[in-house]
């Protein structure tokens, strides 16, 4: 049965779009969140085959089926990936507990690596522990590779005064030694601890290090020969990203300063960053609260992704980021003239994703007036059809090929009909004029008032035969692609840190705001000016044209999705 509730902006919240977008330029048209039609936060990335993947917890878990907040529940994590740092493809849930691990309740923070053909997963039992899942493929199926937690409280070194052992933070060093940061609550609660080659067992005891104003989220990687241990502050110092340097990978710690201040949009509430090089580029993945205050649900357990560049100074020392929201360069134009994904996407209206019987995800839920932008497309000479893998136990509806906006040239329409069923797919195709160069390309979908139908994939035929030359598409693998190896390699440091926080003053630790961490268990986490419909209007003025204005609304109008079905894979 196919989900029927959808959520919609507030009234105010659509009054303040209008503004917004009489006075927003085209560059408000912005590139965050990253995959906003899910609750993600705790990024972690993984570089494999010429893709970046980032993990996060699944904030959609802590969301209870009336649309109320249930706590930090995140009992699974999810995976997207990009080749161009602009396109995401949706990988969907890679774990999930305790299907996947019987022992554990919770999936918080994940932090992957990969050695000797397989990807391990460090994971956190909400503050109670750390377990250990594997998999030869960066999309999963991860499944525990230990029977039981791997650090806990009896794990010798990792106990301490209100200690909450979460945030795993993994990292092979050049020489191949393996490391696990792990800890949170207090500048004497960190941890460091030698894994064997085996990935799931430990060597030796915990060391402690002392960090300042340490609160949660230990990151490790390496540059140039020195150790950067990146971590979120205590709220009474900004719940910002700090960072230490050393020579040595487990002491001779100083604090240098700050990788990225507390997010925009974030309530004051808990940070988390991963930290990793890309393409010869240094990236800042972190999480905030914009999708929820930006469609005027409740901030607090729901958290969204983005990513910013960063340099190195010539002492080795970081600039700090600047929070921007079309601040990455897309390091290579996307191939339409090969099999792409249909949850690949750089921004969507509307949209919802779930598993497909055929292999992957598939876009669903679609409903008139949805849609989903990709950036950077090269056309090349000229397209000259476009076809698309679809289903429908509806009506169906059609897909309507734009550039650049969602009414932006129209340069081709597909009509899709019934096909029996959601999963029952069938090939549909269209005549393309128009589309040469390189474009923003926005598949906008319509029909009547119930869902329309599915997309899995599409793809465009060139004019003659030819390519465009634009390089490997963003997403054009299959969701379901098997593989082996990380690409968070020896020295570069994979790990991760969790927003995620849990509470004081308790001998078992549980979810809490890090407002109410700071507090004694007060309420809190939602303080802000931007609750609520918080929408901005950016600087300067379309020139006079209404179609940047619907173009600019529309996709305000999109940031978060108006419902989804959750269906977890087998």
């Amino acid at each position: 049965m196919r989900s029927s509730r959808k959520l919609t902006p507030t009234a105010c919240c659509r009054g303040a779009l209008l503004l917004a977008g009489l006075l927003a330029s085209p560059s408000a048209f912005a590139d965050y969140p990253v995959a906003s039609h899910r609750y993600l936060a705790d990024p972690a990335s993984l570089v494999h085959d010429g893709r970046v993947y980032l993990y996060g917890s699944n904030d959609d878990d802590n969301v209870k089926a009336d649309g109320s907040d249930d706590g930090y529940k995140m009992a699974s994590f999810v995976a997207i990936s990009s080749s161009d740092m602009k396109n995401w493809t949706d990988h969907g849930e890679v774990i999930r507990v305790p299907r996947d691990a019987s022992w554990a309740a919770n999936t918080w923070a994940p932090s992957l690596v990969e050695r000797n053909g397989t990807i391990y997963m460090y994971f956190a039992n909400n503050g109670s522990g750390i377990g250990v899942a594997k998999s030869d493929s960066p999309t999963g199926p991860f499944r525990d590779a230990k029977g039981s937690a791997l650090i806990t409280s009896s794990t010798p070194g990792a106990s301490g005064q209100n200690i909450w052992l979460f945030d795993p933070g993994v990292f092979i060093d050049d020489d191949g030694q393996a490391y696990l940061y792990f800890g949170g609550n207090g500048e004497q609660n960190a941890r460091v601890i030698k894994l064997n080659n085996d990935m799931v067992s430990v060597s030796g005891s915990a060391s402690a290090i002392t960090i300042p104003y340490f609160f949660e989220a230990a990151w490790m990687h390496k540059r140039n020969g020195v150790y950067y241990l990146s971590y979120s502050t205590n709220p009474a110092n900004g719940m910002r990203i700090d960072y230490l340097t050393s020579s040595s990978p487990t002491s001779g710690f100083t604090h240098r300063g700050t990788v990225g201040p507390q997010p925009p949009k974030n309530n004051n509430n808990n940070n988390h960053a991963a930290i990793f090089e890309f393409g010869g580029s240094w990236y800042h993945a972190y999480h905030n609260r914009s999708v929820a205050n930006d469609a005027g649900e409740p901030p607090g357990y729901r958290r969204n992704l983005g990513i910013e560049s960063f340099t190195y100074k010539e002492d080795g020392s970081i600039v700090p980021v600047t929070y921007t929201t079309d601040g990455l360069k897309q390091v290579k134009n996307l191939d339409p003239y090969v099999r792409v994904e249909a949850e690949t996407f750089n921004a969507q209206r509307g949209i919802e994703t779930e598993p497909c019987e055929e292999g992957g995800m598939n876009l669903s839920n679609i409903e008139d007036g949805d849609w989903v932008r990709l950036r950077g497309v090269d056309f090349g000479e000229g397209a000259e059809s476009f076809s698309a893998r679809v289903a429908s136990a509806g009506q169906g509806g059609s897909i309507e090929l734009h550039l650049e906006t969602p009414d932006g040239a129209l340069v081709g329409t597909c009509a899709v009909g019934a096909t029996g069923g959601w999963q029952t797919w069938s090939d549909v195709s269209c005549a393309v004029d128009g589309a040469t160069g390189v474009h923003d390309l926005v598949l906008v979908f319509t029909g009547g008032d119930s869902y329309l139908f599915n997309v899995n994939s599409w793809q465009f035929s060139p004019v003659g035969g030819g390519g465009a030359g634009g390089g490997d598409a963003a997403g054009s693998t299959s969701s379901a692609v098997s593989g082996s190896g990380g690409g968070a390699v020896a020295g570069s440091g994979s790990g991760s840190g969790g927003g995620s926080t849990v509470g004081t003053g308790g001998a078992s630790p549980g979810p809490m705001s890090s407002a109410q961490a700071s507090s004694g268990g007060t309420s809190g986490g939602q303080a802000g000016d931007e609750a609520g419909c918080a929408c901005r209007a950016a600087s300067g003025a379309p020139s006079g044209n209404a179609l940047v204005l619907t173009a600019l609304l529309a996709a305000s109008l999109g940031l978060r999705r108006r419902g989804r079905r959750s269906v977890a894979p087998d």
